[in-house]
């Protein structure tokens, strides 16, 4: 079977985790990714451990699987000009350097649609180009804070928590993939590249569907109800003899086959 992303060239210069998230799905779909690094340095999280595997992070290993990689010092001209050649064959370029430092460089979205106007260009960033809050770098736990998802998770007589995994560059980087596969989708029809701009801040907001649209249709703040649910039960973690136990029973015909597993029918009537 051909990969559905076979034969399509992708210049990754992402790191950390959003963006390398995105691209490792490129190449898991069959993307030749090509993973551009600062010469000396690296992507960060080569570093971040223990633990460690032949020297290389377990965090950098997790999301960087299926690339290729090459070193390139973007403020040195040799290094812009081997850039260029290397888009001139590209599908997609994707980058998550603060707004406005690749314009700075030369390589902003018009110079690059220009010499190669099929190319798919990517940015990831905490808050976007554009708005009040512009420019400004964004990680994780932050926006896990401003985007209101910390004061959702937690028990409801403590403090907001980050939750563990780091869910906004997680969920950015899958809106990355899915705003790239889309425009390349859309170059099949028209022939012509395309932009596409996410921010963790905005991927995150999806989340919180629910619980926007009951504080705006009620006017009251969802505040933290540990592992329970705001409208099914049992619904959460219980202390059973052998350790902790989640119970999800999301419907009422869930509920009568619970009763009936437990040897307990007639609780379904109660």
């Amino acid at each position: 079977m051909i990969d559905p992303l076979d034969g399509i060239r992708v210049i990754d210069l992402t790191r950390i985790l959003a963006g390398p998230y995105c691209t490792q799905a490129l190449a898991d779909a069959g993307a030749d990714v090509v993973k551009i690094e600062e010469p000396g340095q690296g992507d960060d999280t080569r570093g971040w451990g223990p633990p460690f595997v032949n020297g290389q992070a377990v965090y950098f290993l997790s999301v960087n699987r299926g690339k290729r990689g090459v070193t390139l010092n973007l403020k040195d001209p040799g290094g812009r000009e081997i850039l260029w050649r290397l888009l001139e064959t590209a599908d997609v370029l994707i980058e998550n350097f603060r707004p406005g430092t690749l314009d700075r460089l030369g390589f902003s979205y018009d110079q690059v649609s220009r010499r190669n106007p099929r190319l798919v260009y990517a940015s990831v960033s905490g808050y976007g180009p554009d708005g009040p809050w512009g420019g400004r770098p964004g990680y994780d736990a932050v926006i896990q804070g401003e985007g209101g998802l910390m004061s959702l998770t937690g028990s409801p007589d403590g403090p907001p928590f980050r939750v563990g995994a780091s869910i906004a560059d997680v969920l950015a980087g899958m809106t990355a993939f899915q705003g790239i596969v889309l425009a390349l989708l859309r170059r099949e029809r028209t022939g012509e590249g395309g932009q596409v701009d996410v921010s963790l801040l905005e991927s995150l907001l999806p989340t919180l569907a629910y619980h926007a649209s009951t504080y705006l249709l009620t006017g009251k703040v969802p505040g933290r109800l540990g592992n329970r649910h705001p409208s099914l039960a049992p619904y959460e973690t219980f202390e059973a003899a052998d350790g902790p136990v989640v119970l999800a029973v999301g419907s009422e015909s869930l509920w009568r086959s619970f009763c009936g597993s437990m040897g307990e029918p007639e609780l379904a009537e109660d």
